[in-house]
């Protein structure tokens, strides 16, 4: 359909028919006529305006989808086809590991595959749009959602952040296996105080702009076709009603003309925040700073009428907001072809089809991160090896915002290391409680793996953490364990960097398995037995406690810091006098079954003008026997700055494979542009002077050199 026919249909349209294309619903709000005693009897609805929204939440299924389709355009006046929207994080049938998990790859092209992979099986179930990516910087780990964060970098959550659009979207959204996709939460949902979801954020227009907004902006930039606000306040303007941010930022600043969609009832919330005196109120703002959607709550449909007659909302406003969901509607096909892309003989084709599979369990493959090994892993085929901790037979490790995977088929370690390693003999103690017969399998095993961790239910929305130690049972049980057989090798599940630096101190090895997906399990069983040589980063520092939260590598000088080198307390410098400054693990760290040893960086030349680039190149060799893959990382220092810049900042990457033996020359472009930040003016320039450059394996890499912008 031409613009000009879009015209055509919104003139045609009613005021009421109009404001129903903004209102979103959850399917608990399409049942009978006797159902409308629960929420739809509260916001006052019948059941055609029910069935007239633009658009449903959370419903799914080809056969049911396309039955509540020619249901709701036969209530149409104009039978305008609805939208079906819903949560595919990181599968939908297939589940793939957790968004924190596949941030560790390090390799954002692995999340357009896997992208394109949940689009083709949530399309193939009648779903239009995914709310996907969350582009949310995450630095503090007592927050529940930030296994739905790629981590606490933002070039590299920029990085993925595109990607995942582009393997949502694709060239055409209206092409067959395609979604639309609609990034969130803007803004800076990850920096809710103390790491306390549906908290306040307080950030200067500086860190906003420099650290949190890039991701979002990239997804937007690589085309996204929604946007969806944030619950939290922000400049203590709940993002949803914040005019400046929403029309300022995102829609003239940033040229984003899709569709704007609020979180969960978040209009509505602005009362209770405080900010709006009623929902009356809350619609009118939510509405003028440009939110064109209003998620399940009743603000839009039983007030926009009435500010509309009052002369408080024109006309116009409500039909650019229309518009823009009319438009997507056009783009996706749905005018032609109501259902799309909503096929039960897709389902069937795709779900957990044989591609889906090998790409679930390649994801989790390049994901798992070892964090330690004192020569314990791998085992070996055939050994006696002890697998304690209830964690071992679970299938909660999908994830929170795996809604639609089925679980069924989810595999857990357990079934994982007897399937692939039949001729070793594993006994098994899927319990947390330590008794008499767990530890003395444990003393006469060749080796022993503890499952510890949290489980999916753990981890999420609203699962917030004031602590985020191992619980009591599980530090008993490691303590137990280890002190009958060192050659023990501890797996983490979970969906946050955990603080745990008794077991990285005592237990031989560590690795950090994630939320790692329906097959996972296969990929960390043959890591374990080094079938698998694990090249996973963390995308997330590891705090040795809570205290140390929010945490990032990207941390800036005092004007007394720790002296380098110096351990313990330091009287009257800035650090603590119980716990180290850094981290336990850091940002871009993670272990191989290889060593990989880097040349010193070298420059093709030490002045770097704004019209040109330098190059910086090292040389990577694989020591070992064993063939693995590294991630080179590129980190940047601007020394003296207008405003105190960063103590480094990853600015590239570059994922290698390597053969035993093997070397290979890296090379990255630096470019004037790289290093633009906001001024003391809050200009987005870069300043001439000095910059010191590094290339190694994580954050903390000493190999570097220095080089001048000269302006």
């Amino acid at each position: 359909m031409k613009d000009s026919e879009l015209k055509l249909l919104l003139d045609k349209m009613s005021l009421e028919e109009k404001i129903a294309q903004l209102m979103q619903l959850n399917g608990d709000f399409l049942g009978s006529d006797e159902f409308l005693t629960g929420p739809a009897a509260d916001f006052k609805l019948s059941r055609e305006k029910i069935y007239s929204m633009g658009s449903v939440l959370s419903e799914h299924g080809a056969q049911h989808l396309h039955k509540l389709q020619d249901e709701m355009m036969a209530v149409q006046p104009h039978g305008i086809p609805a939208l079906f929207m819903a949560d595919v994080i990181h599968g939908y049938k297939t589940g793939f590991p957790a968004p924190i998990a596949i941030g560790c790859s390090f390799e954002p092209s692995l999340a357009e595959e896997i992208s394109e992979a949940a689009a083709k099986e949530a399309a193939a179930a009648g779903l239009h749009v995914t709310f996907s990516p969350m582009a949310d910087l995450s630095r503090d780990s007592r927050w529940g959602r930030c296994m739905e964060s790629t981590g606490e970098d933002p070039w590299l959550n920029a990085r993925f952040a595109e990607s995942m659009v582009k393997g949502f979207q694709g060239r055409d959204v209206s092409e067959k296996g395609r979604v639309a996709s609609c990034v969130k939460h803007f803004a800076a949902y990850g920096a809710v105080q103390s790491g306390r979801d549906y908290n306040v954020a307080e950030l200067s227009e500086r860190s906003l702009r420099e650290d949190y907004l890039g991701a979002y902006k990239a997804a937007v930039d690589a085309g996204a076709e929604m946007v969806m606000t944030a619950f939290n306040t922000l400049d203590r303007v709940p993002c949803t009603v914040n005019k400046k941010l929403m029309r300022g930022i995102l829609r003239e600043e940033w040229g984003f003309d899709g569709v704007l969609i609020s979180d969960y009832n978040a209009i509505g919330e602005t009362v209770i925040h405080g900010s709006s005196a009623d929902k009356k109120e809350a619609a009118l703002k939510a509405m003028e700073a440009g939110c064109d959607i209003d998620m399940v709550s009743d603000c839009y449909i039983n007030n926009l009428a009435e500010l509309v007659e009052e002369g408080k909302i024109s006309v116009q406003l409500i039909d650019e907001a229309v518009m823009r969901v009319l438009k997507l509607k056009n783009k996706l096909g749905l005018f032609e072809n109501p259902y799309k892309d909503g096929s039960e003989e897709d389902e069937k084709a795709l779900f957990f089809c044989e591609k889906h599979c090998e790409l679930s369990y390649r994801a989790a493959a390049e994901s798992i991160v070892m964090l330690k090994n004192d020569g314990v892993l791998p085992f070996k085929k055939g050994q006696k090896i002890a697998v304690c901790g209830a964690l071992a037979e679970s299938i909660l490790i999908t994830g929170f915002w795996a809604l639609f995977v089925d679980r069924s088929r989810t595999v857990a370690l357990r079934q994982a290391l007897e399937e692939k390693y039949p001729e070793t003999e594993f006994e098994f103690f899927p319990y947390d409680t330590v008794d008499e017969k767990m530890l003395a399998a444990v003393k006469n095993a060749d080796g022993v793996i503890l499952a510890l961790g949290e489980d999916q239910t753990f981890t999420g929305e609203a699962c917030s953490k004031a602590e985020i130690y191992l619980p009591n049972e599980q530090r008993e049980l490691y303590n137990a364990v280890i002190a009958e057989n060192k050659n023990t090798a501890a797996v983490l599940f979970g969906g946050r960097p955990l603080a745990i630096p008794e077991l990285a101190e005592k237990c031989g090895a560590v690795v950090e398995a994630w939320l790692p997906g329906s097959l996972g399990c296969y990929a960390l069983a043959d890591i374990l037995f080094g079938k698998l040589n694990p090249s996973g980063k963390l995308s997330m520092s590891f705090p040795y406690c809570s205290g140390q939260l929010p945490l990032s590598y990207m941390a800036f000088s005092t004007g007394r810091p720790k002296p380098e080198g110096a351990k313990g307390f330091v009287p009257f410098h800035s650090n603590y006098m119980d716990v180290p400054n850094v981290p336990l693990y850091p940002f871009g760290y993670g272990l191989s079954y290889t060593e990989f040893e880097y040349s010193p960086v070298e420059l093709d030349c030490k002045v770097l003008k704004p019209d040109s680039s330098l190059r910086a190149s090292i040389t990577v060799k694989n020591c070992g026997k064993t063939a693995g893959k590294e991630a080179v990382q590129l980190y940047i220092r601007d020394v003296k700055g207008s405003v105190v810049r960063p103590l480094r900042q990853l600015k590239g990457v570059k994922k290698i494979s390597l053969a035993p033996n093997e070397e290979t020359r890296v090379t990255f472009e630096i470019t004037e542009e790289m290093l633009r930040f906001y001024d003391i003016n809050m200009d987005f320039v870069s300043e001439s002077g000095g910059f010191m450059l590094w290339i190694g394996g994580d954050s903390l890499t000493d190999n570097g050199t220095e080089f001048v912008l000269e302006k």
